[in-house]
């Protein structure tokens, strides 16, 4: 008999809002934070407790978080975030709004997040050589970083649209980390075809 593993959650965006309103974090909203985070990990960094801690602050722009709970929460969200990338169920989940809010919200919380990503890879690439397709993720998330919504311009039409965006960005997120974290599940070849 085999026994399914459960992968954990992220915390929800309004749960992550709050925490980072509590600390007076004003420079970054929750999924730009994420996004940092998830090109961090797929760029190859790894932090320990306290230097995460240290690294997020200075990139929320605070001091020190206040909170106990808010510490303990942001290392969650790392650990969920590392667990998801490396789970070969592809089950990384973006921190976005919830599908319930405006759709101009969550493509402006899209196009965050991939700021963020772009943010969090850049700082810790190194000298790593980079596929053709990793360079085209990365343009992509680029250019989505650039988008921002009118939502006079969105209706539920786009909803479909916004989906498969979401959809492309998580997967070529896996690619990513997959490509410059060698040993780590998933396989880079597998989810490049995916992605075509």
């Amino acid at each position: 008999m085999s026994v399914e593993k459960t992968l954990p959650e992220l915390p929800g965006f309004d749960a992550v809002a709050d925490l980072m309103i509590s600390e007076g974090v004003l420079t970054l909203s929750p999924a730009e934070l994420h996004g940092l985070m998830t090109g961090q990990l797929s760029a190859g960094a790894r932090f320990d407790s306290d230097t995460l801690l240290r690294v997020l602050c200075e990139l929320m722009n605070v001091g020190h978080l206040e909170q106990e709970g808010s510490q303990l929460a942001l290392l969650e969200l790392y650990q969920v975030t590392l667990s998801q990338l490396q789970d070969e169920e592809l089950g990384l989940r973006l921190l976005l709004p919830d599908d319930d809010q405006a759709i101009s919200q969550r493509v402006d919380a899209l196009s965050s997040w991939c700021s963020g990503f772009l943010a969090g890879f850049g700082m810790y690439l190194g000298d790593h050589s980079m596929s053709d397709t990793l360079r085209e993720g990365l343009q992509d998330f680029s250019e989505i970083a650039q988008v921002s919504s009118d939502p006079a311009e969105l209706n539920d039409d786009d909803e479909a649209g916004l989906l498969e965006l979401q959809e492309y960005v998580r997967m070529a997120a896996l690619y990513m980390f997959a490509e410059c974290n060698p040993g780590s599940e998933p396989d880079p070849e597998a989810m490049r075809k995916r992605l075509h």
